[in-house]
């Protein structure tokens, strides 16, 4: 992280004397001057959107009062003009990350930034791409998980937004919360009749997530005992490989709940293969609401998730940061909610 900068005044042998041995003044002492980030500094400078005009005529008044000129070289860097947002997802592969990424473009856009994505999870270099998408955006938001530990040591002033990393976090994020519609669920399987029901949660033995536990006790509540199972990655081929071992059981389950969308298409897999008929042998639901569960048949009962709600929490929380603005809400929660289609 840079050294804070020292304010200097009149009289100080740094400001003194001829131009030649006066220390020019920097972008950190106008942000430490005017109370705000770096980032910001630029953003008044250049006269770049997402900053309020009360903070930008604060910025102005300092860069005049410290005679602060822009070089040319770090004019030449802004993008555009517009403020750059670093998206970090963890696999592409997966639908739910360009669902997300399209959202974030879309309201970026609406707001005057620009976005960068980053793939963590297929990259070669975490660590590397983390260092240089830094370096080029005014704020970095994602699934960034043991890469978030020690980010101000690594990444100098640049804030970190974390998306579903829980409410101990001690960076600002946006906390999905699937509470109200795992009950929902669960009231709606018993009142249909279910009675074997089996949590697919994505994770090993005695490291059950969350999700999964908040399964388990909703269907408890409601007087049923649901068997947990455990696939080892959330993929549609593990989920399908788990549950055709459940489906060939003399007590068959009558319902699936996965972890995600992309295992519950695995379950309808593996029913498929196995000639149940879903939902009249067995109901299946997942968790996300990605598109591709409209486009199966049967189509995909699923708690969704608003990505656009998502973004627009993302980037309110991207000015708020960029302007200096710590005090403002910087925890966000977005829930999911219960749709009911076919397979359920």
């Amino acid at each position: 992280m840079a050294e804070s900068a020292q304010l200097t005044g009149p009289g100080d042998p740094e400001r003194s004397g001829s131009p030649a041995g006066r220390r020019r003044a920097t972008i950190l002492d106008v942000a430490a001057a005017a109370g705000v980030s770096r980032q910001t500094v630029t953003r008044a400078v250049n006269d770049m959107p997402g900053i309020s005009a009360e903070t930008r005529q604060r910025v102005l008044e300092a860069a005049t009062a410290l005679a602060y000129r822009p070089s040319r070289f770090g004019r030449g860097l802004v993008t555009g003009g517009d403020p750059q947002l670093g998206l970090v997802v963890s696999d592409l592969r997966n639908p739910y990350s360009p669902e997300l990424a399209a959202a974030v473009v879309r309201r970026a856009a609406d707001e005057g930034w620009s976005v960068s994505l980053v793939d963590i999870g297929l990259a070669g270099s975490a660590d590397r791409l983390l260092r240089s998408l830094q370096a080029q955006v005014d704020v970095v938001v994602g699934y960034l998980g043991e890469w978030a530990l020690g980010w101000e040591r690594r990444s100098g002033a640049t804030p970190l937004i974390l998306l579903d990393a829980g409410e101990g976090s001690e960076h600002p994020g946006v906390n999905l919360d699937p509470a109200a519609a795992i009950e929902d669920l669960a009231a709606h399987l018993v009142a249909v009749g279910t009675r074997r029901p089996v949590v697919l949660d994505a994770s090993a033995p005695h490291e059950t997530s969350g999700r999964g536990l908040a399964m388990m006790a909703a269907l408890e509540r409601r007087g049923l005992a649901p068997e947990l199972v455990h696939a080892s990655a959330s993929t549609p081929e593990h989920a399908s490989a788990v549950a055709a071992q459940v489906i060939r059981r003399a007590a068959r389950p009558d319902a699936i709940l996965a972890f995600n969308d992309l295992m519950a298409l695995g379950v309808l897999s593996a029913c498929r293969h196995a000639g149940l008929h879903v939902p009249d042998d067995i109901r299946v639901a997942g968790v996300d609401g990605l598109t591709i569960g409209t486009l199966v048949a049967p189509t995909l009962t699923t708690l969704a998730v608003d990505f656009d709600e998502v973004a627009r929490h993302t980037l309110e929380l991207a000015v708020a940061l960029g302007d200096g603005d710590t005090d403002a809400g910087l925890q966000r929660v977005v829930s999911h909610r219960l749709v009911l289609r076919e397979s359920a």
